[in-house]
This record gives C-alpha cells, structure tokens and sequence, in this order.
C-alpha cells in the first residue's frame, strides 16, 4: 500500500507540473475561409500538434515536426457557420479543448478596437457574439517597454495581449491591422534622433500573427456578405521621410498606393471597409489625388488615431474613430456628426444579400453610442 500511495503521489505530480498551452490565438492567413490558422506559444521548443473536428472527440489531426516555440499550424475546415472543437500541443505541452466558429453564411457580426494599450474588460465583445474581430492599430503600447532599445523581433508584448483575454482569442479569428505603437522600437523623443525610431516592416508583428498577403498590410474577402475588409499601413503622414517615420509609402505610384486601388475597382464588393491608423482628416489632406478619393470608393474607413469615438460625414461618407482608451487627447474633426470622450468599440453587422450595414459605436459596457445603417454603393 505504502508503494501505491508514492506511486500515486509521484503520477498526481507529473499531472500537476505538465504545462498548460495557455496562449492560443485563430486567424485567417489567406482568402479561402475554408482555412483557419491556430497559433500558440510553447515554454520549450518542439513540434505542432493540432487536433479537431466537429465534436469534442476530435478526430482530425495536424502535425508539423519542426522545434519551434512559437507555432502556426493552419487546418481545413470546409463548413460554414459551424463549430471546430481543437487542442494544440508541443512535446510533453498540451492545451485544454477550445472551440471556435467558422464564418458565418447568414448573419455577421465583426468588431473592431483600437488603442489596445490597456488590457481593458472586453467582456462585450463576447457578449455581442462576433465572428470575427479586427483592430484599427496600436494593438500594443510600444516594443521598447518590454523588448529593449532598438530589438525588432521581440513578440513578448502580442504574447502579454493574447494572455490577457484567453477566451476571447481561443475562440474568435483576430485580424489586427497595424498603427504606430505596433512598430516603436526606441522612445520617440522631442525631435528625430539620428537612427529610425520605427521599425517600419513591422517584424514583431509579421512574426507572430499570419495574415494575408503582406501582412503589414491585407484584405480579407467574405463573399456571401459582399464584403472586403481592407487593412492600410498608414500612420503619422506628417513624418514621412523623417527618422520618425512609420509607415510604408502609401501615395499614388508606391505599390501600396496602386494595390489598394486596384481593390477599389470593378468588379469590387458592394460593402468595403478600409481600416488605417492615421487621423481622418490627415487623410482628407493628402496630396493629389487625395486618399479621399480612393477611400470614399467603399462604404466606410476606421481608423483608431484618436483617443475617443466619432463618425465624420465627409459628403455622405463616413469616417469613423474608435479607441479602447477613449478619454485622452482630442482631434475633433471639423466634419463630425458624433463625438464622444468615451472608451468604445465598433460592431459591424450585415445580413446577406442586405442593402446596408449596420454600424455601431459602443461603450465597454455594450451600450451603443451611435448607430448607422451605411448603404453599399
């Protein structure tokens, strides 16, 4: 009995100790929804492991035999609006069972945040049901804080995100878009220092979420709603050229430039969304051609420059600002119709084959702010 009981004891030990996988995120990184990638992070290097199916018992199996710590793994899952059970695991690691919906044929509900600095409650975002989330820049307050002066490669800051909301992102497909915070690898200082304050192709990012296409910029097509979401890489406009710079190159003739119009042209869907992190109305004041322009070929922009939440009308169309953070600095555009000094998010909800979109500012709490219907065009 006394062999038993330390038998016993040493089994509930090695239970005890085995590491959970804790930090589990879901995106898509190409345009066939058909597709969903499931990343995590290990403690140890070793392989990827996933297991799925459309019940608790699995069933389906991913492995790639790589050492890695940090895994993407992107399995099939053909039907539409439908639950995927999943577990994940790397060498002696493993993770609960989670579960997640594919994309919806019906009805979507997509939110978008911005101004993620702080890990605020976003049990509303559950609460709302959503699909899919997506940001508006700023996913993180600024890489030199937790990485060091001058590191490029360091994740730890999207690693401390993900961690803050397990449920969330073990169950809803996450497509961030990038802001500056995103790319801050030394403190910005008075005035341009010598050397890049910004680590403008975005390596952190890159290396820790799969998006589509170039990451640092991409689209996101969901045909049975008519949609395309876009995510520009577009910040800080006044630095351009500076040691401050932050962005890509983004006026007529640079590749982003010509991509996003080349998404903008027809045949194109009847609702676009263009997601960037530069304040509206710096977007309105471009060169010729303005970005106006080409912006206001979709339904709607967001972008998540500001500290507060507003929709523009800008000649019918709308531009709005959300941030997780809606109580700081203020840059009231001279064309807004709704401004309040409130933290808040975006929800977008479309029914198929619908003539509008329905567009909602809410506070943390769920309560809406300020609704539009935004006709296709």
């Amino acid at each position: 009995m006394r062999f038993y009981g330390i038998l016993m004891g040493l089994v509930c030990c090695a239970l005890s100790v085995r590491a959970q996988i804790d930090c589990i995120w879901l995106s898509h990184k190409s345009n066939d929804l058909g597709k969903v990638v499931i990343s995590w992070e290990s403690g140890k290097p070793g392989n990827s492991v996933v297991e799925f199916g459309a019940t608790k018992e699995l069933g389906q199996k991913v492995t790639i035999d790589e050492s890695v710590l940090l895994h993407h793994v992107e399995i099939l899952v053909p039907a539409r609006g439908t639950a995927y059970f999943y577990k994940v695991s790397s060498g002696s690691e493993s993770s609960a069972v989670h579960s997640f919906r594919t994309l919806p044929v019906e009805k979507l509900r997509v939110a978008l945040v911005a101004n993620w600095q702080e890990h605020k409650n976003l049990d509303c975002l559950l609460k709302d049901d959503i699909h899919l989330l997506l940001t508006g820049g700023d996913n993180i307050d600024c890489l030199h804080k937790k990485c060091g002066a001058g590191v490029k490669d360091c994740i730890k800051p999207y690693s401390d995100l993900i961690r803050a909301y397990p449920k969330l992102f073990s169950s809803v497909l996450f497509l961030p878009a990038l802001g500056n915070h995103d790319k801050e690898i030394t403190p910005r200082g008075p005035k341009p220092p010598a050397e890049p304050v910004y680590d403008i192709d975005a390596t952190a990012y890159r290396t820790f979420f799969e998006l589509p296409g170039d990451e640092w910029k991409w689209n996101l097509d969901i045909p049975e709603f008519d949609l395309r979401l876009i995510a520009l890489d577009i910040q800080h406009t006044s630095d351009m050229g500076t040691t401050w710079q932050t962005c890509h190159p983004y006026k007529k003739g640079t590749p982003q430039y010509e991509w996003y119009a080349k998404l903008l042209e027809n045949p194109k869907p009847r609702f676009v969304v263009t997601i960037q992190n530069e304040k509206s109305g710096s977007i309105r004041s471009q060169d010729t051609p303005p970005l106006h322009t080409l912006f206001s070929k979709g339904t709607i922009a967001i972008t998540g420059f500001g500290y507060f939440a507003e929709r523009a009308d800008v000649d019918g169309f709308s531009y709005y600002n959300t941030s997780l953070g809606g109580k700081g600095a203020k840059y009231k555009d001279p064309k807004a119709a709704f401004f309040e000094s409130e933290d808040s998010y975006i929800l977008m909800s479309l029914e198929a084959k619908a003539a509008t979109m329905r567009v909602e500012i809410k506070d943390l709490s769920g309560k809406v702010l300020h609704a539009m219907d935004e006709p296709h065009k």
